[in-house]
């Protein structure tokens, strides 16, 4: 229980974020090896069965440090499972991954709305929209700079950006575990 008297940070915690994730019957694990990262959704109720997971590294840039995200993959055993939020358990996944780039000084994520077929492309494109992600370009490979992204995130897509703070600010209330206050 959280006090009356205690402020409340607007930005959920990796705490917050893991206490809510067990209300969906997720448990996180957060993996590293220097720079690079893993977060690992796995069921509560059977660990041994892993639902989602989110892969990527943390690098320097020109404007700071960014969380480039290479990979978020759900299990199809993940359908049906949280019928309280319409982004799921990827959700708790993802806030899981950029929660660790905020706890290492990244301001920025990247990722690749990966392109396999139309239909998932622009449901793709939606869930990361409506999570606060901004399309940054199309990547078909008719530039250059498209040819070096193809080799970086292995594939055709949509290039979309993120503010760490301001997707974790967005989410801040489906993130954080229902408290009582004291009085």
């Amino acid at each position: 229980m959280r006090s009356a008297n205690v402020p409340k940070s607007p930005i959920p915690t990796m705490s917050d974020i893991v206490e809510s994730s067990k209300l969906q019957n997720l448990h996180l694990q957060v993996k590293t090896l220097g720079p690079f990262f893993r977060v690992v959704g796995l069921n509560l109720q059977n660990e041994k069965q892993e639902l989602g997971r989110a892969e990527g590294v943390m690098r320097p840039w020109i404007d700071g440090k960014v969380l480039h995200l290479d990979s978020m993959r759900m299990n199809k055993a993940t359908i049906g499972i949280d019928k309280k939020s319409i982004f799921g358990l990827g959700l708790f996944v993802g806030a899981a991954a950029i929660r660790h780039g905020y706890d290492c000084g990244c301001t920025k994520v990247e990722l690749l709305a990966i392109n396999d077929s139309d239909l998932y492309h622009s449901k793709l494109v939606r869930f990361y929209t409506r999570m606060g992600f901004g399309v940054v370009r199309e990547v078909d490979g008719s530039t250059p700079e498209d040819l070096a992204d193809m080799l970086v995130w292995g594939g055709k897509g949509t290039r979309m950006d993120g503010d760490v703070k301001e997707l974790l600010l967005k989410w801040n209330r489906r993130l954080k575990p229902l408290t009582v206050d004291s009085n």
